[in-house]
């Protein structure tokens, strides 16, 4: 029963902060279903890492003043509730406002999951069981929303985690061992200060990931029309990876402060390798995601660990750190979005251009050439704005049996050209994304030639001559 209790705040910690990326897959499929543009879809995702980002903290300064285990399932138990509300909602503004509730419970949850893991387990495994929560839920939420979306649709997302959430709420019932802090308490006489730089560096790296956890998601289903349970499989290798990284950094015993550069370091390496894929093949996207995945996970865990390491009060400094993951989730995607955007069109018509001239130069006869050229510009004026899908002028041309051949070789080097053109039109965005991982790796060296000079001994007065008053105070 012991370890169930563990078992279900974990889990519900890693399903809240899977929360932030798990609806990335679906987006296309919410898009179709509810009728909405791409900005309110967008929406859905930024919604909740916002409302997050800005209620981690006044829900851990509401933590002072509440018993632990009442503020984890009441926010467990909103979460359950709210996810059940999206799974119904009938339009996108509800499942909107549907998200937000979730968040506002999510904030809840994981502080009070928080102090409650550590009850449990003792300072140290359940701040690691905390922390490990997070990165492997990060990691795995968009495998895990294409494949339900695949197999079900994007409602069993939502409908998938009400039952574990609810499990989660007697479960932070029953935690009954003295905790500190376990009923109201006073505000400590002193509270350290939030550790600037490692939440920096944290918002900064959530940024830069985001280019990875969603762009390439929507590379992969938007772009290069694979399916959503194929792109989840295909993104599968980060998180994988992730789980790879802490063993490793077990057996080399880097230094903190180089962990954490190496992991920016290698993101920043994965998201160039995203951005120049020499084709659409799925291949090429397996050791760019493996070098993402590793830098997840020697970085954003001892980050973590290092903003909250010895720090009082427990809760509100693993708040600053989830505001600063999520705020960067939200900042990445301000950044990014609009980038690839444009680009998607500037894309549009160098595209069509090559489109007209393999259509041209194809060995067809006139008259098919003429019909096909229609029914592409009908297509690609109806999906204007949009990665185009064009089997559907194929689909309706009625040629000779002996030029079917060169029709299929046609419409092969069509989707070759227009994978090449979306490809290209992501290359900036990741680029971007990886300028953000250096700007994290630079904040890394920037603190720790801070510590050092703050933390260098102080040289003491020469031997034989007396400290003059005052001269320690001036010291």
């Amino acid at each position: 029963m012991h370890r169930l209790v563990g078992l279900l705040l974990t889990v519900t910690v890693g399903l809240v902060l899977a929360d932030s990326a798990i609806v990335t897959l679906a987006l296309p499929e919410m898009l179709q279903e509810l009728d909405a543009s791409v900005a309110q879809v967008a929406w859905v995702l930024i919604s909740y890492n916002l409302v997050l980002g800005a209620l981690a903290v006044p829900a851990a300064l509401r933590r002072i003043r509440a018993h632990p285990r009442a503020l984890a399932a009441i926010g467990i138990a909103v979460f359950a509730g709210a996810s059940a509300w999206c799974a119904a909602a009938p339009t996108i503004e509800v499942l909107i406002a549907a998200r937000c509730v979730q968040a506002l419970g999510g904030a809840f949850a994981l502080v009070g999951a928080l102090e409650l893991l550590v009850a449990r387990m003792g300072e140290r495994r359940g701040v690691a069981a905390w922390v490990t929560a997070g990165v492997v839920g990060t990691a795995a939420g968009p495998v895990a929303g294409g494949l339900l979306t695949e197999a079900i649709s994007w409602q069993a997302i939502f409908i998938a985690q009400v039952p574990f959430a609810a499990l989660a709420v007697p479960a932070a019932l029953l935690v009954r061992e003295p905790v500190p802090g376990d009923g109201p308490v006073e505000e400590p006489d002193v509270a350290h200060r939030p550790v600037v730089g490692h939440n920096v560096t944290l918002g900064l790296l959530s940024a830069a990931l985001t280019a990875a956890l969603f762009l390439l998601v929507l590379l992969l289903v938007e772009g290069w029309r694979h399916s959503p349970a194929m792109a989840a499989l295909t993104v599968s290798v980060i998180p994988v990876a992730a789980l790879v990284a802490q063993p490793l950094a077990r057996w080399l015993q880097p230094p903190p402060d180089v962990e954490v550069a190496v992991g920016c370091l290698l993101v920043a390496g994965g998201l160039v390798g995203l951005a120049l894929p020499p084709s659409a093949d799925l291949i090429w996207t397996v050791a760019p995601q493996a070098l993402v995945g590793l830098g997840l996970g020697l970085s954003v865990d001892q980050l973590t660990y290092r903003a909250m390491e010895g720090r009082r009060p427990r809760a509100r400094h693993a708040a600053w750190t989830i505001s600063s993951r999520h705020l960067g989730v939200v900042v990445g995607l301000a950044i990014l979005t609009p980038v690839f955007t444009a680009d998607l069109l500037d894309a549009e018509e160098p595209a069509t251009e090559a489109i007209a001239s393999l259509v041209i130069d194809a060995p067809l006869q006139p008259d098919d050439k003429i019909a096909l050229a229609r029914a592409l510009g009908a297509e690609l004026t109806g999906q204007r704005g949009q990665v185009p899908e064009l089997s559907g002028a194929f689909a309706s041309l009625d040629v000779a049996p002996e030029d079917r051949a060169a029709v299929d070789d046609l419409e092969r080097e069509l989707d070759d050209q227009l994978d090449r053109a979306v490809s290209l039109a992501f290359r900036d965005s990741y680029l971007v994304g990886a300028g953000l991982a250096l700007a994290a790796m630079v904040t890394v060296g920037v603190g720790s030639v801070v510590r050092t000079v703050r933390d260098r001994p102080r040289t003491p007065p020469p031997s034989g001559l007396p400290d003059l008053p005052g001269a320690e105070v001036a010291r």
